[in-house]
């Protein structure tokens, strides 16, 4: 639980500038006039009182959860992105945990990776056809000026008695984001909210979903294959594991910690396939994806976590049993693709995504092509 960007500051201070200061004419603008404009861009996307306690508050949970893995906590590793708000939640999440066994056990450090946690800076491919692609986000900007946003933008419009033309998508979203803010940060219903119906907020989810959908999930194939570098970065300490434990050594990293962002993770959902609905999210197509299951709201909140579980199971009749696994997404178990079951053997899990494991190369697949090709081709 963050505060909002810079950028997304400075187009908050635009807006409220423009906004009437006359009280009989105008009542909505002029309560949001007069409403305290106090984010300072020096607050750029920092962690909020509130994250913290929500990562304390998840290291506790998590630890209740799996007490015996946690117990081991002198051999916690933790690593983060180089972001600020990435470390202070790596702190508060350590700070969750207590004190520190005390055997000869210093406080843990903090290891930054932005190669794992931001592998899409690092990515070339990914940079340049859909980062700085304008041509990348066509449905996220033509649902910008398409029927349901006009209407919405409309709206916002004759509340804040502003000419329509004042108005951008961007402003009313930033208005709308404003409201989420404050809620999640302040835990107040926030003036700016007045000027939404629920039907609006559907509307501008829409919207931010369409660009998660198209510069993080399912649009483009390198927003997922950018991430093979952190999956295979999984499998491989889930495989030390086995092996540690096969030769009944103690294992060496039993809780693996990483701290990275929304989108760290949504990029790897989408590689393992989950949340993927049957047709593309489009600009045309808001009615019919009313029930999609690519929600980003939902799959990557404020603290989002991804969690894998390894079980060593004793009393099993194959050995192909005795490595089981589990996921959960936001202290949820999460069904898995090839069985439709809440927990796989390790095997049947690491065959399902062999091809990922084995033939997903992050250097191979974020290399730009020697031709010059658009990000449509990628689709």
């Amino acid at each position: 639980t963050r505060y909002p960007t810079a950028g997304q500051i400075r187009r908050l201070g635009q807006l409220h500038a423009r906004l009437p200061r006359r009280p009989a004419a105008c009542p909505a603008g002029a309560d949001l006039s007069s409403w305290h404009m106090w984010y300072e861009e020096s607050l750029d996307g920092r962690l909020a009182p509130r994250g913290r306690r929500d990562m304390e508050y998840l290291a506790r949970r998590l630890a209740a959860r799996f007490p015996a893995l946690f117990a081991a906590r002198r051999r916690l590793a933790l690593a983060s992105s180089s972001k600020h708000r990435c470390l202070q939640s790596a702190a508060a999440f350590r700070r969750g945990l207590g004190p520190a066994p005390s055997q000869g056990s210093d406080e843990v450090d903090v290891e930054v990776n932005d190669s794992l946690m931001r592998f899409f800076d690092r990515c070339a491919k990914f940079v340049a056809l859909v980062e700085e692609n304008n041509t990348a986000m066509g449905q996220v900007n033509a649902f910008k000026e398409g029927p349901e946003m006009q209407k919405v933008v409309e709206k916002v419009a004759s509340a804040l008695c502003l000419p329509v033309e004042e108005l951008s998508a961007d402003l009313v979203q930033v208005a709308f984001l404003t409201c989420s803010y404050e809620l999640a940060i302040k835990n107040v219903t926030s003036p700016w909210c007045s000027l939404f119906s629920e039907e609006d907020a559907k509307v501008l989810e829409y919207l931010n979903d369409l660009k998660q959908y198209w510069k993080r999930g399912y649009g483009y194939d390198i927003n997922s294959r950018s991430s093979c570098i952190l999956f295979q970065d999984i499998f491989q300490h889930l495989d030390k594991a086995v092996e540690e434990s096969k030769s009944s050594k103690p294992i060496t990293s039993p809780l693996i910690v990483q701290v990275g962002h929304a989108e760290t993770l949504q990029p790897l959902l989408a590689l393992m396939g989950f949340f993927k609905d049957d047709e593309p999210l489009k600009a045309n197509n808001y009615v019919r994806q009313a029930h999609r299951k690519f929600r980003s709201g939902r799959i990557v909140p404020y603290a989002a976590n991804l969690v894998f579980v390894l079980y060593h199971c004793d009393q099993v009749k194959t050995s192909e049993e005795e490595y089981q696994v589990q996921m959960l997404l936001n202290e949820k178990l999460m069904f898995f693709h090839h069985s439709n079951e809440t927990i796989s053997t390790y095997a049947d899990l690491k065959n399902y995504y062999k091809d990922i494991l084995e033939n997903c190369h992050f250097k191979e697949e974020c290399e730009l092509p020697k031709v010059n090709v658009t990000a449509v081709d990628e689709l």
